[in-house]
């Protein structure tokens, strides 16, 4: 039996949380009360989330690197996404630590993305502390929370050793940890000083010759491709000739140009990457998250990191509307084939599948969230293109028909409670706990197919007039449980082109809820409203009043319109129906019909119709 050696300067741990628990928060305190930065310097607040997207939307998205100093030991920070959608990224995240750090609120409780990370932190054998956080909070109750994350460990199978975790409380926000609800904590010491004494250093074989493995990858103007990962065993010097093992056990000679670890937020650069650290080098163009990079004396692959399946697609192609190519500088299928082959290669629970159709992609993801990500992200980059209907994917057994199955969280004031499960069994979706505390909140919990949540979440937070939390987490793959509507209202769709006015929007907006303004540009087979009834009908939103000189008193007055909802990417990816498309552009989000004329919609309309009536 080979015997590991620990590394006792290193600790890789990992930061697990649900959304907006405060992780990132707990990380910045880290940072300052580690000497990072210097007294009274300038420092923005959640300094992990450097994309702009995650500083808008207030979450993580992709799983960050960071290294703190403690006491003459080096502290790799993993802060991981919170939300189910980037489970890829937690994935691959996870097999750099050792340990991790599970923070709770102190008022919402253990919640279902929590148990999502937890469950893949207990499967890797991670040494888990335990932090209430918000204990601050004026409904704050961290004695109930921590009987929740008992039940919670032993829920999720973890043995005796894993629920006798260390406990500590903390104020993020503030930068104090303490080890009970009476002591006033001062800083985050205890927290740093905890995070030496339980969790282990990396551990390696001194007989096994280098290996890392490949956990992120990065791009450097001035580097080229970057790989990011733990080192397993072994060491390795700049500049020396190395092998990469593939995804099919395919040997590319590689030599490392430069090899560089964390300090704090940024990279300082090494001449030998040592065991158990993270590092970052270049010198490799063609790698994937998975591979291994070791020595051409003694080539052994390390297992590959897996990911669990995507669940939903979606369809991209180009922007064939009337004005494409106006307000997006990158339109060809080229460009947007390559894009999106970019992004497999970043994000590992993403796959892109060439379609049948010319021009066209088939993507799939974990959620729509995480698509939805994909497109914003790529129209802030200058792409222009077309997407369609989030789609969920079904799966054949036996002849059976299986499709993704949803365990659905939902707290709500208890007004609220009849309208919710009246919604959600019209999806389909089965009650499965109800839990009513007295306090005027009730707690839920559904078994509902993935397609139910489709559209829903917008839904759902009007029927509780904004006050309703609902989360969700993958529970398998069950028996199709059969039809049901996806939207009950059908589309006002433009018959021509031109620009929309005043005049025609006033007297439309009885039909149902506009999209446009006036000047806003239309064309023929744009969706410009929402119909109050289930079927679409063409309209003119240009049409301008007859001028006549007959003048009569009080009729000329300026007309008063009702103000819109921007169309924003996910309420457009919620409300379109499978023959229609959402033309995203950097400045505009539209939606419009696959078939754009108005005839040819008219006649399909009718051989649909004449085709039923023959059955």
């Amino acid at each position: 039996m080979t015997k590991l050696i620990q590394n006792e300067k290193i600790r890789n741990i990992a930061i697990i949380a649900h959304v907006d628990h405060g992780k990132t928060t707990l990380v910045d305190g880290m940072f300052k009360q580690s000497g990072l930065f210097r007294e009274g310097q300038e420092v923005d607040d959640r300094l992990m989330d450097s994309m702009d997207l995650e500083r808008e939307r207030g979450i993580t998205i992709a799983a960050k690197n960071c290294a703190v100093d403690w006491k003459g030991v080096k502290i790799n920070i993993i802060d991981t996404p919170g939300h189910a959608d980037f489970g890829g990224e937690v994935e691959r995240s996870l097999s750099m630590a050792d340990g991790a750090i599970l923070l709770v609120d102190a008022s919402e409780g253990p919640l279902p993305q929590t148990r999502f990370v937890l469950k893949k932190a207990l499967e890797a054998g991670l040494k888990i502390i335990v932090v209430i956080n918000k204990i601050d909070r004026g409904d704050a109750r961290p004695d109930e929370v921590l009987d929740e994350v008992y039940d919670l460990f032993i829920d999720l199978d973890a043995n005796e050793e894993q629920l006798e975790f260390p406990l500590l409380y903390a104020i993020g926000r503030d930068g104090i940890a303490q080890e009970t609800l009476e002591e006033k904590g001062e800083n985050l010491h205890p927290l740093m000083d905890l995070v030496l004494e339980q969790v282990p250093g990396p551990s390696y074989d001194e007989s096994e010759p280098f290996q890392m493995l490949v956990s992120d990858l990065g791009y450097s103007d001035y580097l080229g491709r970057l790989a990011i990962g733990k080192v397993i065993h072994g060491s390795a010097k700049q500049n020396e000739p190395l092998l990469c093992i593939n995804e099919k056990e395919e040997h590319v000679s590689l030599r490392l140009t430069k090899i560089q670890t964390y300090d704090g937020v940024s990279f300082a650069e090494t001449k030998s990457a040592e065991p158990g650290d993270i590092v970052v080098v270049s010198g490799i163009e063609d790698i994937t998250i998975g591979d291994t990079i070791c020595t051409k004396e003694a080539p052994k692959a390390l297992p590959r990191i897996t990911v669990d399946e995507p669940t939903v697609s979606m369809r991209f192609t180009i922007n064939t509307s009337p004005m494409a190519g106006l307000e997006g500088k990158l339109v060809q299928s080229s460009k947007i084939r390559e894009r999106l082959h970019k992004e497999t290669l970043l994000n590992v629970a993403v796959k892109v599948e060439e379609s049948d159709e010319k021009d066209s992609f088939i993507v799939k993801g974990r959620g729509e969230f995480q698509l939805a990500i994909l497109i914003e992200t790529m129209r802030r980059e200058g792409f222009e293109l077309s997407v369609g209907r989030p789609e969920v994917i079904y799966k054949n057994e036996g002849g059976r028909k299986l499709e993704p199955m949803e365990q659905v969280f939902i707290d709500c004031e208890e007004a609220f409670l009849g309208v919710v499960t009246e919604k959600l069994s019209t999806r389909k979706g089965k009650m499965t706990n109800l839990v009513n505390n007295g306090k005027g909140r009730v707690r839920m919990e559904f078994s509902a197919p993935s397609r139910a949540l489709i559209g829903y979440r917008d839904e759902f937070l009007t029927d509780t007039k904004g006050t309703g939390i609902m989360n969700s987490l993958f529970a398998g793959y069950e028996d199709y449980r059969g039809d049901f509507p996806s939207r009950y209202t059908g589309s006002l769709v433009s018959d021509r082109a031109g620009k929309g006015v005043p005049y025609a929007i006033f007297n439309l907006e009885p039909r149902g809820e506009m999209f446009i303004e006036p000047g806003d540009p239309v064309y023929e087979g744009m969706i410009v409203g929402e119909h109050n009834r289930d079927n679409d009908i063409n309209i003119n939103p240009t049409k301008e009043k007859k001028l006549t000189n007959m003048r009569a008193s009080g009729k000329d007055e300026a007309v008063i319109l009702t103000p819109i909802r921007p169309m924003t990417l996910e309420r457009a990816m919620h409300f379109i129906r499978d023959d229609e498309l959402i033309e995203v552009t950097p400045e505009s989000i539209r939606l419009r019909k696959i078939e754009l004329s108005a005839s040819k919609r008219h006649m399909a309309r009718g051989k649909q119709l004449k085709a039923k009536g023959q059955k």
